[in-house]
């Protein structure tokens, strides 16, 4: 208010002049009261600006970054998901993928221990087999020997009731079984049927 009071004594007395000069019958102009108005209006326009404006746009840039940042954030968390979506997808591929090989892994070694198991079954049955056959020759040739033996003793008999004497001797024993070896080194016959 001070610069208002020195202001005041230079500003009236130009306005006094102005009055004396003219006429005061008519509309006159009180340029003191228009020049502190003025001024009053500069002060009140900066303390309203400083106190109200600022402040508000203070506020509304905050709200406007709050905003935008709220736009970024949801479009990065619009990305993320459709990321995650994308992730979740290809784990999905993934698993069925080697879901799948396990399946097949699983069918092939399925299959190779049973070929494993057939081919020892036909293993084991081609031993038991040629075992059988083996005991079955066995079998066969001390069958076979007794067979001769009786038969050799039987020839022995009958040759010596044709003779009249007992053949016991080494070489008749020899010539039986000679004969006996002629005979079963020979092609067996048909009886002639089919």
């Amino acid at each position: 208010m001070g610069t208002f009071a020195l202001a005041r004594g230079p500003l009236e007395q130009l306005l006094s002049l102005t009055a004396e000069a003219g006429d005061s019958t008519g509309l006159t102009i009180n340029w003191f009261w228009v020049i502190v108005s003025a001024l009053n209006f500069i002060v009140f326009f900066f303390l309203v600006y400083r106190i109200v404006l600022v402040p508000v746009g203070r506020m509304l840039a905050d709200r406007r970054e709050r905003i935008e940042q709220g736009l970024k954030d949801a479009g990065a968390a619009r990305r993320d998901r459709e990321a995650a979506a994308d992730q979740r997808q290809a784990l999905l591929a993934e698993a069925r993928r080697e879901g799948a090989e396990i399946v097949a892994r699983a069918q092939r070694m399925a299959d190779e221990a049973r070929q494993q198991g057939v081919a020892e079954t036909k293993e084991d049955i081609e031993r038991v087999r040629a075992q059988a056959v083996a005991e079955i020759d066995a079998e066969r040739q001390r069958a076979l020997a007794d067979v001769r033996g009786q038969v050799a003793e039987l020839a022995l008999l009958a040759a010596g009731k044709v003779v009249g004497e007992t053949m016991d001797g080494t070489r008749e024993r020899r010539l039986v079984d000679e004969f006996l070896a002629q005979v079963s080194a020979a092609p067996p016959r048909g009886d002639g049927r089919n």
